[in-house]
């Protein structure tokens, strides 16, 4: 296959999805390997993330211990919204975050709504839902 063909059957990404789809996908090999959950970018799965979020939180650990893996929740989530509006959203980056903008122009911080379902203020499942409803 020449390279000008594989150009076409690979969708580029902008530069700004760089880091939050390298997120999600240490997530979801995370979550496999760790606490065997397979994450398939379903908005059902976000079920099982908004319900891991909420283990940590009974935990109560310091948020700097989980930091990290918050991200990469919020990142999945994002990806999620991305892949689920069939290329109808994509990543920005914009003051230091990752946003999503919707097709309608909406602008969407899964990242910081992870953050929020850990204080027990948010989840990402219904970020998902009013993100891709119109």
């Amino acid at each position: 296959m020449t390279a000008h063909r594989a150009a076409h059957r690979t969708p580029q990404r902008p530069h700004a999805a760089a880091k939050p789809v390298r997120w999600a996908a240490d997530t979801v090999a995370t979550m496999r390997e760790g606490a065997r959950l397979r994450l398939d970018y379903s908005t059902q799965s976000l079920w099982r993330v908004d319900r891991m979020i909420e283990e940590l939180r009974r935990e109560q650990p310091p948020y700097a211990a989980v930091e990290s893996v918050l991200r990469g929740f919020g990142a999945y989530a994002g990806e999620v919204i991305v892949r689920g509006t069939g290329g109808g959203a994509e990543w920005l980056e914009a003051g230091g975050g990752h946003w999503v903008r919707t097709a309608d122009g909406r602008l969407w911080d899964p990242v910081d709504e992870a953050r929020r379902c850990f204080a027990g203020h948010g989840s990402l499942r219904l970020l998902c839902r009013d993100a891709t409803t119109p």
